[in-house]
């Protein structure tokens, strides 16, 4: 069953989309996916470019599919609070709505570029809440270059063309005007101050061979390598594209369910 409505948000003051994919089959209580999308996808991205109900019948599970635009999933300087809202306010409202576990080892968080940086995020500052992250070639893993890049001279990045000036603003609807670094939005940042007394996510990362962003993401995965976390890193032939992502789910479920 996919459920594809409107609910009005406390935390974000509007009203939001979400889709939600449910097997046709019954559960005491279904394990969970919050499943998040890029910067150029919606909440429908996932259905409509994957096997993703195939994927839900096989595992009986529960993929929730959220709306959050180009916020990077952050609480933003000016604009909403998808951080809370995706954190906080909508895994209280589907529990109370659909038949979810509480459990946190039945809880996972997953997601693409845009996405894959949400679900690595979400997974390392709410540690309690998710067992599990499936991060498939996520972006914005070195944020502090960025933003200090983007201080001292925006021009030559403003320059490479139109979705440059786009991302400029999306950015600067999160830090502000100053682009002020904060290092719990840094993924990379997160992991180093983990608290010791806190459970940690497994960590299942993909990432394409031809991904403009491997460089980045064969960084992230060094510095993952030095830790005690569970980590796994897997690459294969392939891009930034829908080809690779939809291999790179199929591969995720296969890690978390195995």
């Amino acid at each position: 069953m996919i459920f594809r409505g409107d609910f009005y948000s406390e935390v974000l003051h509007t009203t939001t989309n979400i889709q939600i994919l449910i097997p046709n089959c019954g559960a005491e209580s279904f394990r969970v996916v919050y499943l998040l999308h890029g910067l150029h996808g919606n909440q429908g991205t996932w259905l409509d470019y994957t096997m993703l109900p195939v994927f839900a019948k096989k595992y009986n599970a529960v993929f929730v599919m959220p709306e959050a635009g180009r916020s990077f999933y952050a609480n933003q300087q000016y604009g909403r609070k998808y951080f809370d809202y995706i954190s906080d306010e909508l895994p209280q409202i589907c529990r109370k709505v659909f038949n979810i576990s509480r459990k946190r080892e039945d809880t996972a968080v997953m997601g693409c570029s845009m996405g894959g940086y949400g679900a690595l995020w979400f997974a390392l500052s709410k540690p309690e809440a998710y067992s599990f992250c499936g991060t498939i070639a996520p972006a914005c893993l070195n944020t502090r270059y960025i933003l200090d890049g983007l201080r001292a001279d925006p021009n030559p990045y403003l320059k490479t063309g139109p979705e440059a000036v786009e991302i400029y603003t999306d950015l600067r609807s999160i830090y502000g005007e100053g682009l002020e670094y904060r290092p719990d939005h840094d993924v990379r940042e997160v992991v180093k101050n983990f608290p010791a007394a806190m459970p940690k996510p497994v960590i299942y990362m993909t990432c394409g061979t031809e991904d403009d962003l491997r460089k980045e993401n064969l960084v992230f995965k060094d510095e993952m390598n030095n830790t005690d976390f569970d980590f796994t890193y897997e690459e294969w032939a392939g891009g930034h594209d829908w080809y690779f992502f939809g291999e790179a789910l199929k591969k995720t479920l296969e890690f978390w369910f195995q």
